[in-house]
């Protein structure tokens, strides 16, 4: 039985303009209750919390909340035919964009969106080059992120502080036809003070990405809890991507060349940073509906 608080069920391919519903005026919105399932979210309290961060960062912006978070209503079904009207938002985009801004980052389906929206509210004004920089920057944020689980999952697998070194050491291991960090920063010419991700272009942080994930799955999975296996279990996983890549002729990872630094890239999209100020026709201003 489904409570008040708890999220549609919207299947795991739905995406979220698929979501995107049209109003009697042939303006798009969306709805919180839809969203809130889309966004990782269980709970509508929870959700609520978002949505509370999400209408103060609209005012900071200059925008009107009402213009974007219109209050309705939503008829959910219990067991037995029963049905209670809950609390429900119609949503702009810029909403939808805003909440997922304030959204839990640690949620993979926060940080999905927070990728999806930074690219499409630039979309519009920035090059195909400018926009190839905020997907690689948007993907050095979350393997960052990825690398912070995995390395709390090889805590909780039994890896000791003094051997993480060695344990991330056998994933690259893996990953890089047998050579580790130091030994890659030499190959492709990187300072050895340097961060290795830093200097990743997009098709190498997301080999490291999903090799992070696959990990964490993995010691999860199996329970691991003995740092030998830990370390063995990362650098199988490592191999395992690699042979993916070979398959389907990629090119190896310690031979594709360095990016430019990330700070460089980030420093630049910043003097293009947008406005969050936006116009009725960019806003998708929703009329005004009390909430009922």
């Amino acid at each position: 039985m489904k409570k008040n608080g708890d999220s549609e069920l919207i299947p795991s391919n739905v995406s979220f303009e698929d979501l995107k519903k049209l109003n009697q005026h042939g303006i798009e919105y969306w709805s919180a209750r839809e969203l809130q399932s889309l966004l990782g979210y269980t709970k509508w309290q929870r959700f609520e919390n978002a949505l509370e961060k999400a209408i103060e960062s609209c005012k900071q912006s200059g925008n009107d909340p009402k213009h974007h978070f219109t209050g309705s209503g939503k008829q959910i079904q219990f067991g037995k035919g029963a049905t209670q009207m809950v609390d429900d938002y119609h949503l702009s985009r810029f909403a939808c964009y805003l909440i997922a801004q304030n959204g839990d980052s640690r949620k993979p389906e926060i940080a999905h969106a927070q990728k999806y929206f930074a690219i499409q509210t630039r979309r519009q004004e920035l090059s195909d080059a400018a926009i190839a920089d905020l997907e690689r920057l948007e993907l050095r944020k979350q393997t960052s992120q990825d690398f912070k689980a995995l390395s709390g999952a090889a805590r909780d697998a039994g890896v000791q502080n003094k051997m993480f070194g060695i344990f991330h050491d056998a994933g690259d291991k893996g990953l890089y036809g047998g050579i580790g960090s130091d030994a890659i920063k030499a190959r492709k010419g990187i300072d050895p003070k340097e961060q290795l991700m830093d200097r990743m272009d997009r098709t190498e942080l997301a080999a490291n990405q999903f090799r992070m994930t696959q990990t964490r799955e993995k010691l999860k999975r199996e329970g691991i809890k003995n740092q030998r296996d830990a370390i063995e279990a990362h650098e199988t996983v490592g191999k395992e991507v690699r042979a993916a890549i070979a398959k389907i002729g990629g090119t190896p990872p310690e031979n594709i060349p360095p990016a430019e630094h990330i700070k460089k890239v980030e420093k630049r999209l910043k003097k293009a940073k947008p406005k969050l100020l936006l116009d009725d026709k960019d806003a998708g201003l929703l009329p005004q509906n009390p909430l009922t």
